[in-house]
Formats: structure tokens, C-alpha cells, sequence
């Protein structure tokens, strides 16, 4: 079953090398390896692909959400902050915005969007 093997979140691109320069100079990422005309990275214990194609920035929804413990959201937003990336807000049903963070709850969150328009979220993990 599909279920038994590891998934990999793939992200479409116009340009390899302006996405290389985002993810690995702006977000902080390490290649791991080229792959299928793209560009693998490592994220926690998983990993993605980011790739060109005509198809790139077509998604209107969140691709990749990354898992941030509670004692360092703050922190991994300031430093993205620091490194120029804007934070969307949007309506949403429950929660407030606070400085382009959503908080509801014990949880927070923040969306930003890669140089296609992929969108991509921090968030505080299930583990709080």
C-alpha cells in the first residue's frame, strides 16, 4: 500500500536558479542533490522537490506546511522576516492576525509565498 512509503512534496518553478536562491538563501535550505531536472531538499527527517515547469505558481493553496515547535516560532518568523519574506493574511473562520501571524488558541501560523507564488506555511506543531 502506498501508505508503507515515504511521500515528497514537489513544488513547480519558472526558474531554477531564481528558486534555488530563494529556498536555500532566504529559507536556509541545503541541497541534497540534483533530481529529475530539479532540486532535492532536506526538511526535518522528510524531504522535496522543487522543479521547473509550465505549471509553476498555479496552486491556490498551501503545497508545503513546515512544523515549527512552539518555543521557536517566534523565532524562525523574525528570522524569515528578517530575510524579506512578506506574510499573507487572508479571512479565516476563527483566530486573529498579529503582525501577519495567525493565533487561535495555543496555535500559530504564518503563510508566505515562494518567487511563483507557491504558497508555503510555518506553523506551530501537533505536539504544541
Amino acid at each position: 500500500m502506498l501508505s508503507d512509503f515515504d511521500a515528497i512534496p514537489v513544488l513547480a518553478v519558472t526558474d531554477l536558479d531564481k528558486a534555488r536562491a530563494f529556498y536555500e538563501t532566504t529559507l536556509g535550505f541545503s541541497s541534497v542533490g540534483d533530481a529529475a531536472e530539479g532540486v532535492m531538499y532536506r526538511s526535518g527527517s522528510g524531504s522535496f522537490l522543487v522543479y521547473p515547469s509550465g505549471y509553476a505558481g498555479t496552486n491556490q493553496a498551501t503545497a508545503i506546511s513546515f512544523q515549527v515547535s512552539a518555543d521557536r516560532f517566534d523565532a524562525e518568523v523574525a528570522d524569515l522576516r528578517g530575510r524579506g519574506v512578506d506574510f499573507q493574511t487572508f479571512e479565516v473562520p476563527e483566530g486573529t492576525w498579529q503582525d501577519g501571524v495567525l493565533v487561535s488558541g495555543e496555535m500559530k501560523a504564518a503563510w508566505f509565498a515562494d518567487p511563483d507564488g507557491n504558497i508555503l506555511n510555518v506553523e506551530t506543531g501537533a505536539e504544541g
